[in-house]
């Protein structure tokens, strides 16, 4: 009989349509079945001996929430009989159009909903725009936050404080009827190749010499799917993304801190004799646990290595193929993406693998990645009300960081010698100077593209960035835009990290006076001394710094906006919840 070993995870969400993942233990025919009567089936494909399926499921009903069950050739496998998920109701599909799911399709005419299947009062079929909601009157709520070590066992205390994920799915839980994210963004690092846990660290030990590279960091496929069961069977996450829909991409730590920082760092990595099979193993593990589920039903039918994989007895190779090609030439891959949500759109931007490193022509994204994203922002001007750009790195960092940041830069380029460009390499990588303020040519080609997209007759009411990365929350909003091109829309940037994970004293520290005025007049003579100044752009913030783990959720209705952040908190009585530490309208 074959075993569940690993999900199931929701994914994408349309009207009448959903994906979900699982691995299975063997070979078989993995199958979903709705209480609706809508369902799905695939078979699993191998990759280094383990067996995964995506499963489509087809047939569901506009504006309702039916639960499903999992069977792996015919036997039942989810619900779980896990003692640990015996409280969780059953997890469920929600289609655009449930109010619960906040995504409402319009008032109107119910729909005819099948056998088994939840329908909401009230909630008429609309029209299905892409993954989202009825363009006129849909709400989105999109939950985002980045970096999260995976949560101890039962029983063993959390260094690091309650896991957000965690208390967020109490919080679904406890009120299975409410509100829910139709959305979860990981902005990135949702697992972490170089600070493994203490339990990771003795399975490795037990497979490998920990005392030869790369140590304790997992080295190939295999250390990785550890990461990924550590991380997923986590009972609360678990039922959490068998429910809510996720959307991923992957930061440094999915890989190594610091992935590709610059071209004398991969230079060095790729001198190493571990490094070829560290990046191969991750690339691929990418693609199999987050990559295939951001992809919707029609993107996976047109997608050729996805078929490959599946055709082949063992896509093992395939893949490893791909991954190689990937990391030789990062402009023939591309990991950003788009998503529709009714009238609000996503960008979701790779600021990692698809960076050009030469150090006179540094981007943070490829020309052609860049000319396609542009494209993305710019499609149907009116077609939207929102445009969320998710991009792990955060666009605004406090002005101090972003001018230490472009000063580094330009000491790297060599514009006051090969003395100080070694020191500014040195300190690029001591102080992780490497979001967008350290690629300035990207940072004011993003600038340049929220501005136009944000501007014109048609423009969206807001024009939003959400980002992680800096272990701490904060809103940031322009004040003045280089040559008059200030947007029509509201335009802000929204960090939100940790999910779970520590927090340096000395972040706390650098990142509260980095926003203070003497610090502001620290970073201009840094721009001074390497002939930087050239930031047209300046911006304020509009709140935090907040830290602790934590989630933010934007909630979009017509071109409205709310913004609500949650802190996962020891309660007095005993356990951890999720409590609201500031909401506000930022769209009205």
């Amino acid at each position: 009989m074959a075993t569940l070993r690993l999900g199931p995870l929701l994914r994408y969400v349309d009207g009448s349509s959903a994906t979900v993942w699982v691995e299975a233990g063997r070979p078989c025919t993995a199958e979903v079945r709705c209480a609706d009567g809508a369902g799905g089936s695939a078979r699993t494909f191998q990759i280094e001996g383990h067996h995964y399926a995506l499963v489509t499921v087809g047939g569901l009903t506009p504006g309702t929430r039916t639960a499903y069950e999992v069977l792996l050739d015919g036997a039942r496998v989810w619900p779980a009989a896990d003692p640990a998920l015996a409280a969780f109701p059953p997890s469920t599909i929600t289609t655009p159009g449930a109010p619960g799911s906040g995504t409402d399709a319009g008032a109107g005419t119910g729909t005819g909903a099948g056998a088994g299947a939840e329908e909401v009062p009230g909630a008429g079929v609309g029209r299905d725009a892409g993954d989202g909601t009825d363009a006129e009157t849909g709400t989105v709520r999109v939950a985002f936050g980045s970096c999260r070590w995976a949560a101890p066992p039962d029983g063993e205390k959390d260094p690091v404080g309650p896991d957000a994920l965690d208390t967020l799915a109490a919080r679904l839980a406890a009120d299975p009827d409410g509100p829910r994210p139709d959305v979860l963004l990981l902005l990135g690092d949702q697992v972490y190749a170089d600070e493994t846990s203490p339990a990771t660290r003795r399975w490795l030990a037990a497979r490998r010499d920990l005392t030869e590279p790369p140590g304790e960091q997992v080295a190939d496929y295999e250390e990785y799917t550890r990461l990924y069961y550590e991380s997923w069977l986590d009972p609360e996450v678990r039922w959490l993304l068998s429910t809510v829909p996720s959307l991923m991409i992957f930061d440094d730590h999915d890989v190594i801190d610091d992935w590709n920082t610059s071209e004398s760092w991969l230079a060095e990595m790729r001198a190493t004799p571990w490094w070829n099979e560290r990046i191969l193993s991750g690339l691929m593990s990418y693609w199999v646990h987050q990559h295939l589920g951001n992809l919707a039903p029609a993107e996976l039918a047109a997608d050729p290595l996805y078929a490959q994989v599946r055709e082949a007895s063992d896509g093992s190779d395939a893949l490893r193929a791909f991954a190689a090609r990937a990391d030789a030439d990062p402009a023939a891959v591309r990991w950003s993406y788009r998503r529709d949500f009714g009238r609000t759109r996503l960008l979701m931007i790779d600021t990692r693998a698809a960076r050009v490193l030469d150090e006179q022509n540094r981007a943070m994204v490829d020309p052609d990645e860049a000319d396609w994203l542009r494209a993305q922002a710019l499609d149907t001007p009116g077609s939207y009300d929102h445009l969320l750009i998710g991009t792990s790195l955060p666009w605004l960092l406090p002005p101090l960081v972003h001018d230490a940041e472009e000063w580094d830069a330009s000491l790297c380029r060599g514009t006051r010698g090969a003395r100080w460009a070694r020191f500014g390499e040195w300190l690029r990588r001591r102080a992780d100077l490497e979001h967008w303020a350290a690629f300035p040519n990207s940072f004011a080609w993003l600038t340049d593209l929220i501005a136009e997209a944000g501007s014109g007759p048609s423009a969206p009411a807001s024009v939003y960035v959400l980002s992680g990365d800096v272990h701490h929350a904060y809103l940031a909003e322009p004040t003045h835009w280089p040559a008059d091109s200030a947007p029509a829309a509201r335009v802000l940037q929204l960090t939100c990290s940790p999910v779970h994970n520590s927090v340096p004293a000395s972040i706390t520290w650098g990142f509260r006076f980095g926003w203070s005025r003497p610090a502001q007049a620290l970073g201009r003579a840094f721009a001074g001394h390497a002939r930087s100044g050239t930031r047209g752009l300046r911006w304020r913030k509009r709140g935090g710094p907040w830290f602790g783990n934590q989630l933010m959720t934007l909630t979009l209705r017509g071109r409205t906006s709310v913004l609500r952040l949650d802190q996962a908190r020891e309660h007095a009585r005993g356990g951890a919840r999720l409590e609201t530490v500031r909401e506000t309208e930022l769209t009205s």
